[in-house]
């Protein structure tokens, strides 16, 4: 099987000749320019030969243009941050008014999957990365997007409106760039940041509509789930071909979320902060060998519940690939 046809096949439940694998982990030293960004996403593929490559776009690309500061501060995963929002007070919502999705900061993650596209040497699917409406206004004004829900709704619903137009342009442009599908994920289907009743009437209607916008394009949606005791069923109902979350930090099982989800496929199985950081091998072949037997093999791609820690030892993803090319089907 090719790369495409393993991962396709994964998401249609269809027998493979072995599981696919993907990891992606950031590169915040040469992701700000679309030459860097490029050229460490294939050098990671080549070094890794993976059945998909995850675009490792910045977290925080996605607010650049409407005005937040960003810099890489030393996160253990390599993620930067906003060290000045652009949203600081109530009347700042009404500057987030929609983007060209091909400038600035936008036009230059466009361009390097452009680049990728070109470089890429085989077929594996090139996923692009964009984030759930209220991610983004949550990244734009930090803490004070809880208070201004509460306080001032409307203002917030306006540049809502705003983003998910901006976001749904830029994943269709990026589409039009050479990615196959969209990695899409939501940060706020948690009640670390929101409860229930919050999540479904500000994060799941606005996310609904950027991947209605790309969905039918997308050769392969990846929905990323982030964070604990996440809101499954609620976030899993959106179009995707596949849905990735901490499957090994918090509930749903794999099994369980195989029986809940019966279309489609689950990325998971790997402990990235737990088990592929600290090892040992021996460990993270019996996490594979576990991430099988509760899916029985068929409509999982083994990967993280998020991105690598920037320090997991190579031996350690190594074991990963071992154990899952020791299960191919002559």
């Amino acid at each position: 099987m090719t790369k495409r046809e393993r991962v396709l096949a994964a998401v249609a439940r269809r027998a493979v000749d072995r599981p696919p694998v993907a990891f992606w982990r950031h590169a915040p030293d040469v992701d700000h320019t679309a030459e860097g960004l490029a050229e460490a996403m294939l050098a990671f593929h080549r070094r890794w030969d993976l059945d998909l490559i995850k675009v490792m776009s910045s977290g925080v690309y996605c607010v650049e243009d409407w005005g937040c500061r960003v810099a890489y501060l030393g996160s253990p995963n390599g993620a930067k941050q906003c060290t000045e929002h652009a949203v600081k007070t109530r009347a700042d919502w009404a500057r987030i008014r929609p983007l060209d999705p091909g400038a600035g900061a936008l036009g230059r993650e466009l361009e390097a999957v452009q680049r990728i596209r070109k470089g890429r040497a085989d077929d594996a699917p090139i996923l692009h990365t964009a984030f759930s409406p209220l991610t983004i206004a949550r990244k734009l004004a930090g803490d004070r997007l809880h208070e201004d829900l509460a306080s001032a709704p409307d203002a917030v619903a306006a540049a809502l409106e705003a983003i998910t137009e901006t976001t749904a342009r830029h994943a269709r442009a990026a589409l039009e760039a050479g990615a196959d599908g969209i990695f899409f994920a939501t940060q706020a289907a948690s009640p670390e940041v929101m409860s229930a009743e919050a999540h479904a009437r500000w994060d799941v209607p606005y996310a609904r509509r950027v991947v209605e916008a790309f969905h039918g394009a997308s050769a392969f949606t990846l929905l990323h789930v982030h964070g604990k005791d996440v809101y499954f069923d609620a976030a899993a109902g959106l179009p995707a071909h596949a849905v990735n979350w901490h499957d090994r930090r918090t509930a749903p099982t794999l099994a369980e979320a195989k029986r809940r989800r019966p279309s489609g496929a689950l990325v998971g199985g790997l402990g990235e902060a737990t088990t592929l950081k600290r090892g040992p091998v021996t460990a993270i072949t019996a996490e594979v060998t576990d991430a099988l037997a509760q899916t029985d093999g068929v409509g999982v791609i083994l990967g993280p519940g998020c991105v690598l820690p920037l320090d997991v030892p190579d031996v350690h993803l190594r074991a990963v690939l071992d154990a899952a090319h020791g299960t191919r089907r002559r």
